[in-house]
């Protein structure tokens, strides 16, 4: 089995969120496919299978499930494509929907995928549900930013949105590891994303990821739609406008996420590089 790695979200292989990839992966169960991703270790690997010119069907798993869409893994695969076949236009089916990508080279040679997520929502939080999100992570209502309020967004996977008021706060991440797996799997939450907002449209995040089997996720693509689509929803940003979302580096993987978001139109687009991970012998 070529099982292919690559670091998404950034240009160097130490940064970014590391993401298995199998291009070929028409002979493969889902038992076989978690036994690999478990196998490579990764937040998340993602299973290819053609099925027709530029299309492809994608499933995602983390070591310890499957997942019904991943962004970092997404962009792996794109450009681990485009790098085997050529730049260009391609389109995903996954258990989300169809997720169009698109592929160039930038000035630097590096290979940019930009996905487009599905069609995003917002909804509030349950008052239990957030009193035990932040007692988990350690949280005070009082270390959170009241100008972006907590709620639940969707943009391929739910992800419970909390801005911290500090960056200090952000960084300071240490939560009860099984207590929150627990309230996330109850809720079907993928990750939380945990942001600070620097300027404007510049924003730090962290993603708890316990339901996957890891603390935290460096670089995470689902989320930054999500958390696109609610910074709409609260009308904290107005179309169109491009977001930088900074992510990893209080993990020691810096990242950097694109999120665009075009007037009169509900999907979010997600935008990054890819590089090759050297395998181990």
């Amino acid at each position: 089995m070529n099982v292919l790695r690559y670091a998404a979200f950034a240009t160097t292989s130490d940064g970014g969120n590391p993401a298995g990839v199998v291009l070929d992966a028409s002979g493969l169960d889902e038992v076989e496919m978690l036994a690999i991703a478990a196998d490579i270790g990764y937040s998340e690997s993602a299973f290819v299978r053609a099925t027709g010119d530029s299309s492809y069907h994608v499933r995602y798993f983390s070591p310890l499930a499957e997942v019904p869409f991943c962004g970092h893994a997404t962009i792996a695969t794109a450009v681990a494509l485009a790098e085997r076949d050529g730049t260009g236009q391609l389109l995903f089916s996954t258990k989300i929907g169809a997720i169009p990508v698109v592929t160039h080279r930038d000035l630097d040679g590096h290979v940019i995928a930009r996905l487009t997520s599905v069609t995003p929502h917002v909804q509030l939080v349950e008052g239990g549900d957030l009193s035990e999100a932040l007692d988990a992570l350690g949280w005070t209502t009082e270390e959170l930013d009241p100008a972006l309020p907590p709620r639940v967004a969707y943009a391929g996977a739910y992800h419970l949105v909390l801005a911290a008021a500090t960056r200090g706060r952000l960084a300071a991440l240490d939560y009860d590891f099984e207590r929150l797996a627990a309230l996330m799997r109850a809720t079907d939450w993928t990750t939380l994303q945990l942001v600070w907002r620097e300027a404007d449209a510049v924003f730090h995040s962290r993603n708890p990821f316990p339901v996957g089997g890891v603390v935290e996720d460096p670089a995470t693509g689902a989320a930054a739609a999500a958390f696109g689509a609610y910074l709409v929803d609260l009308g904290a940003v107005t179309p169109p406008a491009r977001l930088t979302v900074h992510q990893g580096a209080d993990m020691g993987r810096p990242g950097r996420l694109y999120v665009d978001l075009a007037a009169g139109r509900p999907q979010v687009d997600v935008s990054g590089p890819a590089v090759p991970i050297k395998s181990p012998k």
